[in-house]
């Protein structure tokens, strides 16, 4: 499990560059494959695939929004934070400073997925090269060495 100071730690330094929006993201394996989820065409960032993600609420701690967005949209209920993947920082579609923190999780059951915000999902193995931002590429590469190795 993730540990409180560590959580601490990555919001504050968030805070302290200027980051507005913190998001969290999630890398679901099942069997050698990863969850990747696609947005609609008609969305900001339309079209391509990402890992469970979305914003920590005002007074929500990165672990708990963790397990709400994986929740919301995927359906499915997170076990356990097993480890920190690394950050990276965008600008969002309302023009706010962002930062993905990404962390690999594991869950109670991987089926049934069931997508509200996304119009597709997929389950990618994780040797193959995904059609993910390179952001996301360097989270997955980072996920490889760390845990398939």
């Amino acid at each position: 499990m993730i540990q409180r100071s560590l959580i601490d730690q990555l919001t504050a330094e968030a805070r302290a560059g200027g980051v507005q929006q913190l998001v969290v993201g999630a890398v679901v394996a099942n069997d050698g494959a990863i969850l990747l989820l696609r947005r609609p065409t008609d969305d900001f960032t339309g079209g391509i695939y990402e890992l469970p993600s979305g914003k920590v609420e005002p007074g929500e701690i990165l672990d708990e929004a963790l397990s709400r967005e994986v929740k919301e949209e995927s359906g499915l209920d997170i076990g356990e934070i097993t480890s920190y993947l690394g950050s990276f920082d965008y600008t969002s579609g309302s023009g706010k400073k962002s930062r993905q923190f990404n962390f690999a999780v594991t869950v109670a059951a991987t089926e049934p997925v069931i997508l509200q915000e996304h119009d597709e999902y997929r389950w990618t193995p994780i040797t193959d090269e995904p059609p993910v931002t390179d952001a996301v590429k360097g989270v997955l590469a980072r996920y490889r060495e760390e845990i398939v190795a």
